[in-house]
């Protein structure tokens, strides 16, 4: 028995010498030239050839971004320096073929100067890495751990990541090292290394730590706080933090990008003056919008989202779930935390149901339907994309707000959307570990609402009818009127570029589009007045139903008469009023406490 032991010991010792291992490094010699170098070290692979692939796209930003075309480089060669050649095979990946050598190294460089959070970026002040734009992958290999070491140069002091760092941490300050689970793990954590500023706190159990990259107005002790609150009642809603660490990676510069979420962490993107008044209460809204990604999206989630597939886009018909139910979230959570007030967070319904309804797109392209169609309408947008399109940020919100109050009513105030979202996170991602289907979460909506949703997803989900707003939320107390008319609609968006009043937008079915306005037509007079933008704003907003006029323009260089005719077109305009009663007020209440 003792022989067998040690043969099987023997054969276990063998074996994890022969397995795959792979340790990453990044380097970024001279940062002002915003180029990161990348080595990946492969020990144990018995193949005759192996190939290297890089992401097009980014979990959680539906586009194809082509991270390839900053690559340069891609060279390979044995631990005795012999050189391997290297294939590139499609525009994302690379063969090398091995001759016999189970450990080689592929390096490459990587041009990183895009400032985003989906995007890497390095200057002589930060670098910032998004994996997937950074790092490739062995193909076949995906689920193996491993290593990254981070070489720094001379002024970067800090690096902030959701990655472990490595037990074994060695004693060159300048070299950090962490371990990663999986290539989804490797990628799912961005890294910011530099000289930022960092802060932490504890809420829901969990550490959080902040990382703050550039100048700002910004008060750590306040963020604390109210941080705090929000993970506190996010963490509410599903009873449960699956973290032990989280990190928020926030940017400041002139503007700002928004966020993108992460497993343990975010990016978040922001103006740097941005934490006074209701731009803060802006910013906190991103923070709850981002960390309820957390439960919703990466662990809530359609089959199609993970595990992933790097090399092409990855469809599903449920975004409106993914980040229309998060962006309800956002508004109710800034509500639970005490950021809003009940009358506050009724605007921000009423404000978004007139914001859907009130689009064209609407009634043009259903919100399953903006979903599907995200990496080719949703990120690509032109001039004609509010005729045709509706975001599934919004409509699924509205949405959200809707199923919550029918839920709410169902149980008559003890359950409500809060429920269902507990459902699918115990059900799918902790009971089965894996995403569901569309029908499998139509199934637990109807279990909470306690109707058949058919028709309901027929007219409103794969349809673009108008939602009975009234019929959902009287029953909490809410009656949603259109008091909408017909006005006069010139239908043209224009704007002054160097000097030129030029049309950018033309909206369908308008007076401009009857006229034959067409989009970077040059407006150069109207009413027979020369035209600046207030000047032009001032006359046509003065119009009525019926009238007519002439606008000179300049197409092409060629000057041009056009005759306007402005006609009506239904305004909605959705209001809310309460109409609360002894049985409704403990519903409304319960809905926005």
């Amino acid at each position: 028995m003792k022989h067998i032991l040690l043969q099987l010991l023997f054969l276990s010792l063998a074996f994890r010498s022969m397995a795959t291992e792979i340790t990453y490094e990044l380097r970024m010699p001279r940062p002002q030239n915003h180029y990161f170098q990348v080595a990946m070290k492969v020990s144990g692979l018995k193949q005759k050839k192996a190939l290297f692939k890089l992401p097009v796209w980014a979990p959680g930003s539906y586009m194809v971004r082509e991270f390839s075309k900053n690559i340069n480089l891609v060279k390979a060669s044995t631990e005795a320096g012999t050189e391997l050649r290297v294939i590139k095979t499609a525009k994302n990946a690379w063969e090398v073929e091995l001759n016999g050598a189970d450990a080689f190294t592929v390096t490459y460089e990587v041009y990183a100067f895009e400032t985003g959070v989906r995007t890497s970026f390095l200057d002589e002040n930060h670098g910032f890495v998004s994996g997937p734009s950074l790092f490739m992958y062995l193909d076949g290999k995906k689920d193996l751990g491993g290593t990254l070491r981070v070489y720094l140069p001379s002024n970067f002091k800090k690096i902030s990541t959701g990655l472990s760092k490595s037990e074994a941490i060695g004693t060159n300050p300048s070299v950090r090292t962490f371990t990663y689970e999986s290539y989804d793990q490797l990628v799912d954590c961005p890294l910011e290394i530099g000289n930022q500023v960092e802060f932490e706190f504890t809420a829901a159990g969990v550490l959080h730590q902040v990382c703050m990259y550039g100048a700002g107005n910004y008060n750590p002790d306040q963020l604390k706080i109210d941080m705090a609150k929000i993970v506190e009642e996010e963490t509410k809603v599903f009873g449960v933090n699956p973290n032990k660490r989280y990190v928020f990676i926030v940017h400041h510069g002139i503007g700002g990008d928004g966020g993108l979420e992460h497993a343990n962490s975010a990016v978040l993107s922001v103006d740097r003056w941005t934490y006074e008044g209701s731009n803060y209460l802006s910013f906190l809204n991103l923070v709850a919008h981002e960390y309820f990604h957390l439960w919703n999206v990466k662990r809530i989630r359609p089959v199609a989202l993970g595990p992933f597939n790097y090399d092409q886009e990855v469809y599903t018909r449920l975004l409106w779930v993914m980040e229309g139910f998060t962006s309800y979230y956002d508004e109710l959570i800034m509500r639970r935390a005490g950021f809003y007030t009940q009358e506050e967070m009724l605007k921000k319904i009423q404000s978004t149901i007139n914001y859907v309804e009130g689009s064209v797109g609407a009634r043009v392209q259903p919100v399953a339907h903006a979903s599907f169609d995200a990496w080719i309408k949703a990120y690509r947008p032109n001039e004609n994309s509010s005729n045709t399109t509706m975001t599934y940020y919004s409509r699924g919100m509205v949405l959200a707000a809707v199923l919550d109050a029918w839920m709410i009513k169902h149980s008559n105030g003890s359950a409500g959307l809060d429920a269902a979202m507990r459902n699918l996170y115990n059900t799918f991602y902790l009971g089965k570990n894996r995403g569901f289907t569309d029908e499998e979460f139509k199934a637990v909506l109807e279990q909470f609402t306690g109707s058949d949703l058919t028709d309901f997803f027929n007219r409103y989900i794969d349809g673009t009818e108008v939602i009975p707003y009234t019929t959902y939320f009287l029953p909490l107390g809410i009656e949603v009127s259109d008091v909408g008319s017909v006005k006069p609609l010139f239908g043209a968006t224009v704007a002054e570029e160097d000097g030129h009043l030029v049309v950018k937008n033309i909206r369908a079915n308008g007076s401009a589009e009857d006229a034959g306005l067409s989009v970077n037509d040059e407006i150069l007079a109207c009413m027979e007045y020369r035209v600046d933008k207030a000047l032009f704003d001032a006359l046509v907003n003065g119009v009525e139903i019926g009238d007519e006029f002439e606008l000179l323009i300049a197409r092409d260089g060629i000057l041009k008469t056009v005759k306007v005719k402005i006609t009506g077109q239904k305004k909605s305009s959705f209001i809310f009023t309460n109409r609360h009663s002894d049985a409704t007020l403990p519903l409304y209440n319960y809905w926005l406490r």
